[in-house]
């Protein structure tokens, strides 16, 4: 294509993606003729009239759901209005997708979202909070700032490990010590650790002390400034009697476990430490697409990716749960996979939450945040 159009500039516009690989794109595009670009934060990131907090994150999977409800939570405690906005995940049709508002649950069937779409939004919208996501991050930007609930404050709401595509007052980023030296391995990952205020390693409850360490030191080495919190990925579960001494089939969040490269996710955990008997192999009773997955993604190995981005995947995923040899289905993705398919086997949700053990608490972080920038909530204004 580069040779048939003449083109003369190739921009490299995908996240969480290892250095072997981006240099492995650039190096064919050079030897085709054309310029190989990375943009970088001047040249994207838009500037809002609202004080702007991004949480982003050096790979897919390490948190940034839970740490995002944490800081919308915090906030939403001073009585502050705060719009979350979605890195973009659209897929279809993207004229109907231009700018797309999210309040309720319902507002997920009405825009037709993916099961990946549902587990970044569902989270927010059943906890009551406003969600933006689409195309045009220009009129999503002007749309969130002019939410008919209100805005106070706007928080970007990363994907993948991309950083923001707004200009943050407060940057937050979410380091991963089940996969050491990644952050310094990814791109644009490391652009997010570089530029962060705040360095939250994660699920330092369910990693070897010496990964965390070594996560530590490379925050101190590529981001010396920024303030540093070890945090717990507390689990939560709601029907455990369903797990101890069973054959559990556990289901996580899809791109966590694909492109994000990781074994497992917090329905492991919570197989673990509530004694099932034994997590089955998932691989025998997978049909059609996800057949294709566990041969695209070999490390995968008991656990079942809820990959959902059309019918026939969401078909695909139904019958593989359904074929399973199994006593209970352990839920390990951020939504409630019984309202999208139908599961006959008895389920479990695991909830996951962040809790900071070890550094300031982001409530106090956010408190400075709240005092520079003049907010004020109407609680205050009465008292």
């Amino acid at each position: 294509m580069i040779k048939d159009l003449q083109v003369d500039e190739c921009v490299f516009a995908y996240s969480d993606v290892n250095y072997e690989d981006v240099m492995g794109v650039a190096a064919i595009v050079n030897a085709s003729g054309a310029n190989f670009t990375l943009l970088g934060p001047n040249s994207t990131m838009l500037k809002s009239n609202k004080p702007v907090i991004s949480v982003c994150a050096v790979r897919t999977g390490t948190g940034k759901s839970q740490t995002s409800r944490k800081i919308i939570e915090s906030l939403l405690a001073d009585d502050l209005k705060v719009i979350a906005v979605r890195h973009p995940m659209p897929y279809g049709d993207l004229n109907a997708q231009r700018v797309q508002r999210f309040a309720t649950v319902e507002d997920l069937k009405k825009h037709h979202c993916t099961i990946e779409e549902m587990e970044e939004y569902e989270p927010h919208v059943s906890r009551g909070n406003i969600v933006y996501a689409g195309v045009d991050y220009a009129d999503i930007l002007a749309a969130a700032e002019n939410d008919p609930d209100g805005c106070d404050v706007i928080l970007w709401d990363r994907g993948n490990n991309d950083f923001s595509f707004y200009e943050p007052d407060l940057a937050v980023t979410v380091l991963d010590p089940h996969r050491p030296g990644h952050e310094l391995k990814y791109y644009p990952g490391e652009v997010c650790l570089r530029t962060t205020d705040v360095a939250v390693i994660n699920k330092v409850d369910s990693a070897p002390e010496e990964n965390v360490q070594i996560v530590e030191n490379n925050i101190k080495l590529a981001s010396p400034n920024s303030i540093i919190i070890k945090a717990e990925s507390k689990i939560t579960v709601d029907h455990p009697e369903l797990i101890g001494g069973a054959r559990v089939l556990v289901v996580e969040d899809g791109p966590t476990l694909t492109h994000g490269e990781m074994k497992l996710g917090a329905g492991t955990v919570a197989a673990e430490r509530l004694g099932a008997a034994e997590v089955i192999d998932p691989r025998p009773f997978a049909v059609g697409t996800l057949t294709d997955t566990f041969n695209k993604y070999q490390h995968i190995e008991n656990v079942l990716p809820a990959m959902g981005y059309g019918e026939q995947q969401l078909k695909d995923l139904e019958e593989t749960i359904n074929n399973a040899d199994c006593d209970a289905v352990i839920i390990g993705t951020p939504i409630d996979l019984t309202r999208v398919i139908s599961i006959n086997k008895p389920t479990t949700r695991v909830y996951y939450d962040l809790d900071e053990i070890d550094g300031p608490n982001l409530s106090d972080i956010l408190k400075d945040f709240v005092q520079e920038h003049g907010l004020v909530s109407s609680k205050q204004s009465v008292n």
